[in-house]
This record gives structure tokens, sequence and C-alpha cells, in this order.
């Protein structure tokens, strides 16, 4: 038997295959340009927490304890974890070695970029580790496999199957949900469309709605209707209850026959072509826009570009967790570099040898669920295939797997220009659909929200659009994510937001000044938009107009086009 102050030799599990890759990363820490006195400190708490590890899973072998403290970590928080002595310890030991590589690499000397992408890159190794994820390993997985005498196995390589089909893996039950059925069901009207976009109005549900139109501009990279999941959560169908005529761009889901299209054409024949449309539709000379995340960004420039032409078509505009400034790109800096946006740009983009092509959309779903590999990706590994779980309903997941591609040109020009090069915030520097673009030129009031736990906009780079543009400028901050944050409807008495009337010079200045408030920021928002929407007519009793006609019942076709 092993001495009681002894360590355990390498036994083929994933923990002492982990283990023995840290003990490996000790050895050539000098290659990392580790500090010695780190890698010494480093190494001192690794082997004495080793020991102590190794000792208690024995004196926990000795006693056989029914039950034993939380691991501390909610991948190991099932009773089947603390209850298996041998379990516990390969959990524990998991979680030594996850703690003493993240520690190397916060050590690691160099470019901050690539800090960063060490960290990254051992992040996604130390959760693609976990035995938790490894069904020999998982002794919950392993009861649950006796109890249902290998139903849950069976279940669960049916699932894997399934998904492997489908090409990602599944977050919610996909057979619940269906577009236009039980997600994206405001009613509305197509009332046109082009090769890029179908336009839809929302019928009225109120007898008098404000006299100056709204239209929404969602991303690209998505489909539009996270602004319209269910009636509960959609901020569409809010902003038709408070009283506005509501219109929305469907971006079409580009196939290969669309596969030469740049940023100049989404500008061009995508916001700009949806003002003039909805302008014509209403007959109001102004209206009040929204442009949430990348569609902020494409509704920004539209507008600066319509302004450079002396246009001012725009009343108000709302922007929703947008990047203007790319100075902070949060994580997905990690991914940007000239050598990089070069490949990109030699295979997919414009002067692609074999031409221009297309990023796929599921591309960019998995990029982003590797974000936040534990809740989006190893999670349902485990419930899906392990454990022979089916996911529960979930409206907002549903859409995050339905996506979207991308035209080649389009992309590489906005991820050169925008995320690398950061030039949208330098007046000049950018032309577009033939004109200089200069944010400063949009001089209207506009309202800028971030969320504060947002890891693909973080709100300081939301909060940095404000100098960039004049006239009135509001910022609210609300709770939670990218997503969560926004979608946040006031029924539910949810999370919170901070106010701040002055918009400083700085994010850190504004949130020193800033009050935290219950709830929902979607009743100041609502409040604000009333203010710039004019007086209350009589709602339209048809959609559209003489010109353009009904096409045909929202949601419309381009929204059920799969990647």
């Amino acid at each position: 038997m092993t001495s009681k102050r002894s360590l355990p030799a390498a036994d083929g599990t994933p923990a002492a295959a982990f283990g023995a890759a840290v003990g490996e990363l000790l050895k050539s820490a000098a290659s990392l340009r580790v500090p010695q006195e780190a890698l010494a400190a480093i190494q001192g708490d690794y082997l004495k927490a080793a020991s102590d590890l190794w000792n208690e899973a024995l004196q926990r072998a000795a006693q056989e304890a029914a039950a034993q403290p939380s691991l501390g970590d909610r991948r190991f928080s099932a009773e089947d974890w603390a209850k298996n002595p041998g379990a516990a310890y390969v959990a524990q030991m998991y979680l030594l070695n996850a703690r003493t590589l993240q520690r190397m690499a916060d050590s690691v000397q160099g470019d901050a970029k690539a800090r960063e992408r060490v960290r990254f890159a051992v992040q996604q190794w130390v959760e693609a580790a976990s035995p938790s994820n490894y069904l020999a390993f998982n002794p919950e997985a392993l009861r649950k496999a006796l109890e249902s005498q290998g139903q849950s196995i069976a279940t669960g390589v049916r699932q894997l199957v399934e998904d492997l089909a489908k090409g990602h893996v599944s977050q919610t039950d996909e057979t619940l949900f269906e577009v236009g059925r039980n997600v994206a069901t405001t009613e509305g009207t197509v009332v046109f469309e082009n090769e890029l976009f179908q336009l839809i109005e929302y019928r009225p549900l109120t007898a008098t709605v404000h006299q100056r139109p709204m239209l929404f501009v969602p991303p690209c990279i998505n489909k539009y209707y996270i602004l319209d999941l269910q009636p509960e959560n959609s901020v569409i169908r809010y902003t038709v209850e408070q009283g506005h005529r509501c219109f929305v761009i469907s971006w079409r889901n580009p196939d290969a026959s669309l596969r030469n299209l740049g940023w100049d054409d989404y500008i061009e024949r995508g916001p700009i072509e949806a003002i003039r449309v909805v302008r014509e539709i209403t007959r109001s000379e102004t209206i009040n826009t929204l442009g949430f995340c990348v569609g902020g960004t494409i509704l920004s420039t539209a507008l600066a570009v319509l302004a450079a032409r002396g246009e001012r078509p725009a009343q108000s505009m709302t922007l929703l967790t947008t990047l203007l400034d790319f100075s902070d790109t949060g994580v997905l800096d990690l991914f940007v570099d000239e050598a990089g946006v070069q490949w990109r740009e030699m295979t997919i983009g414009a002067d692609a040898p074999g031409g221009p092509g297309l990023l796929k959309g599921q591309e960019l779903a998995t990029t982003f669920s590797f974000l936040r590999p534990n809740d989006l990706v190893w999670n349902y590994v485990v419930a899906n295939y392990l454990k022979g779980e089916t996911p529960p309903p979930f409206d907002l997941l549903y859409w995050n797997s339905d996506s979207t591609n991308l035209p080649g040109p389009m992309y590489c020009w906005y991820l050169r220009h925008m995320y690398l090069q950061n030039e949208l915030k330098q007046p000049g520097a950018l032309i577009v659909c033939g004109e200089k673009v200069d944010l400063g030129t949009i001089d209207l009031p506009t309202f800028v929200y971030g969320s504060r736990e947002d890891h693909i906009v973080p709100w300081k780079a939301a909060y940095a659009s404000v100098p960039l543009l004049s006239g009135d400028r509001t910022f609210v901050l609300g709770a939670s994510g990218h997503i969560a944050g926004v979608i946040n409807p006031p029924a539910k008495g949810k999370r919170s937001h901070w106010l701040n009337a002055a918009t400083p010079a700085t994010a850190d200045e504004w949130f020193a000044g800033a009050t935290e408030h219950p709830g929902s920021w979607w009743p100041v928002w609502s409040r604000w938009l009333a203010g710039h929407a004019g007086r209350k007519v009589a709602a339209p009793k048809t959609p559209g107009s003489r010109r353009h006609k009904a096409l045909e019942p929202a949601p419309g076709r381009y929204v059920k086009a799969k990647a």
C-alpha cells in the first residue's frame, strides 16, 4: 500500500494524464518566461496541496464516510462525487491541476495578447479535461446507467448521433420550437424585400400610435427574432404595446448566390434602403432607429453615410450592446491579428484565389459557444450524451442554435477595418458607399445600452460610443450578459440597471456617479423613446402602402432559411 506521505503514480485516468501534463508544464515553464520566484511558489503549493489531497483520500477510504463536504464546483455538486472516495479524489486532483495550470498561465510574461491567448488555451484544455466529461469517471452518469439498465447510455448515444447529423451540440429541445409558431410570433406583415432583407411591419396593438415610426436593425450574424422570442419577452411586442408603429429588418441567410456581397452592400441595400421604405410607407420625414450588436454598428455607419450625403432621416438612435470603438473587444480580441485576418481574406475574401466564399454560421456559433465552454458545450455533452437527458426547452438557446452565414467579403472587410484597424471611430478613415464616414456627424439624441457582464461587447466598450457621437446622449447599464441583459422584460422583475444623467469622459467616471435600480431597463428606454416619437395619431388599419403592398405574413421566408 502507498505510504501516507507518498503521491499516486499516473494511472491512465484523465485526471492522472492531466496531472502529468501539469508536471510537464512546470518543467518547461522557463520557456514560457515564467519568473523563477513565481515558478518556485507554484511548485511548492502544488506539491503540498497534492499531498494533502492524497492523505484526505486515504482517510475517507478508511472511514468509509457516507457523505463528504461539497467539492466547491457545480460540475461535482451531485452527492455521487462526494460519497465516492475515488471520484472525490479524482475531482479534487483535477481542480488542483486546473488551478495550477491557470496560475502558470497568469504568470507568463510577454505581449498582452499572447498572454491572453495562453490563458484562453489553458482554460479550454482545463475545461475539456474535467473527469465529469468522461463516462468512466463520472459516478453520477454511471449510477444513472445502472438504474436505467443502460437506457440512459442508449439514449445518450442516439442523441449524440442526432447532433452529429445536425452539426452542433443541442442546447435545448429543438423539436419544441418553430419560427412563426411559438417564437417570432408578433403579428406582422412583410411589406418589402430585396435580395438582402425582408422588411416586416407589425400590426398595431393600440388604437393610436406615435406619429414617428420605429425601425429595428438586428445583427446580421443572427436571426432577427432575438428581439421577438415569445410574447412575454419580446422587445418588439413590448415596443408595439407602447404605441409605436414598428418595422424590423429580417436579414436573409446568405447562400452561395450572395457570396460576393461586401460591407457597402449591407449598408446601402440594408438600413439605408429600409429607412427609405419606412419613410415612404409612413410618410414621415424622420424615424426612430434601433441597432442591436453588429446591427448597431451597421446602423451607425448607414446614418453617417447619409449625413455625408446631406440627409438626416433619423430622429433618434438606440444602440444596444454595440461596438463603435473597437479598442476593447473583450475575449474576441484573442482571435484577431494580421495573420488571422489575412488567412480569412485568402480563403473567403473578395480576392480569394478560388473566389469569395461564405463564413458558415455553424462556425460562428461554435466559436461563441467555446467562449463559455462549461456553460454552452461541456454541460450539454455531459447531460445529453453521458446521462441521456433531453435538454429543457429554452427559446433563447433555440435561437442561438439557429445560425446564419455571412458573405466572405463582407465579413473580411468588417474584421479588418473594425476589429483589427479600428477605423470606424477615426473621422474620415473609412470610405463606405463612396462617402467618408464620420460618426460625429450623427447629431441626434442617442440612447446607448451596455450589459455589465457582457463578454462580447464589454460595457466600457459600449460606453466608448458616447464620446464619438453628437447630440444628446443617454447611457444605461444593465445587469447580466450580452443577450440576457438585453432581453429582460419588466414583468419578470429580474436583475437591475444603473442610471446616471451625466455622460462624463470615461466609463469609470460614469459608473462612480451612477445609481442602481431594481428591475428591467426597458421602461427607462420606453419613456426616452416616447419623447422622440411625436404626437399620437390613429393606428393604420392595413400594413404597407399602395406602393409597398403586403407580400406575406410575418415572420416571412428569409428568417426560416437554415444555414
